[in-house]
């Protein structure tokens, strides 16, 4: 059918002659399946696919044989790293003419998970956990890499013994002249005046990005999510009634961090995982700016 149709990638010379590191498209919209243990999900990705273009007389790749191939992605079969790199084989071998030998693919999604309330039994609601995976497969070698993002609750430790301090001296103020001191008395003053001061928290997110081992049969998105929402202790809450938002209070009070102790509480709970990276922002209450910490190096040519 396209035999008269002029192709002045194959025809016309480039006009200046020089490699091109990456060619390709972003933004392409696509259905994915996403299984992990007891969740699986049809969703909607952004993805982003590009091969290298080595030859520098060649003047333009192919770019429908990759949006053809890529769109395979959407006929149900489930993400996995062996899957991946087929698909980025397939992807360099549809450019034999021009000489490619790397390919790389990105999906921005984000995985829906339903969690239980804290307390109230048969309560749950739905959460959404950001994903960006990156595969690529360069010069031969596989490399699939995935970033998660998990929202949760920081109370500041310093703005918590300032608190403390004001409730004590309050309480001293209160029963100085009084002895002995009534159990009653105590329990009726804390329960009007404990919140003479209350420390300052906020919402918070870290994102986590870590390898994953070609020959996984999953992505191991919701394990990796456990690990970071058990190492803070404080995650977001989806469905909550009354006696969830008090046990939701008292994990905040047993659970005080800086961002620095957040960061290190996430990258003590990745052991096992292959060059992990840790990236928490608090979303600052008290200030108009965000307090951030890395656990380890952002890896070259990944964002913060």
């Amino acid at each position: 059918m396209n035999a008269a149709l002029p192709d002045v990638s194959l025809t016309d010379i480039a006009p200046s002659l020089s490699p091109l590191a990456w060619v390709g498209m972003q933004g392409i919209d696509l259905p994915i399946t996403v299984a992990e243990p007891g969740c699986r999900r049809e969703l909607h990705a952004r993805a982003d696919v590009q091969v290298d273009l080595p030859a520098p007389h060649v003047k333009g790749i192919h770019m429908s044989r990759l949006y053809r191939l890529l769109d395979t992605l959407g006929q149900g079969e489930a993400l996995s790293p062996t899957g991946l790199c087929h698909l980025l084989q397939d992807m360099i071998a549809s450019h034999q003419d021009c000489d490619s030998r790397c390919a790389r693919l990105r999906l921005n999604f984000a995985l829906l998970v339903r969690r239980p309330a804290l307390v109230t039994q048969g309560l749950s609601g739905w959460k959404s956990y950001p994903v960006r995976l990156d595969a690529s497969l360069i010069n031969g070698v596989f490399r699939c890499r995935v970033q998660v993002t998990a929202g949760y609750s920081s109370t500041c430790p310093c703005s918590a013994a300032l608190s403390r301090q004001i409730i004590k001296q309050g309480f001293l103020k209160a029963f100085d002249r009084q002895s002995p001191v009534e159990p009653a008395d105590v329990a009726a003053w804390l329960h009007q005046h404990a919140t003479l001061a209350t420390p300052h928290s906020q919402r918070s997110e870290a994102q986590v990005t870590v390898d994953v081992p070609s020959d996984a049969d999953t992505l191991g998105l919701l394990a990796l999510i456990d690990r970071i929402e058990q190492a803070v202790g404080t995650p977001v809450q989806t469905a909550v009634k009354r006696a969830d938002e008090q046990a939701f209070a008292a994990l905040n009070g047993q659970n005080l961090m800086f961002v620095e102790d957040a960061a290190r509480r996430i990258e003590a709970a990745l052991s096992g995982y292959a060059s992990p990276c840790v990236h928490v922002r608090h979303l600052e209450s008290l200030h108009p700016h965000d307090a951030v910490a890395w656990a380890a190096p952002v890896p070259e040519g990944v964002s913060a």
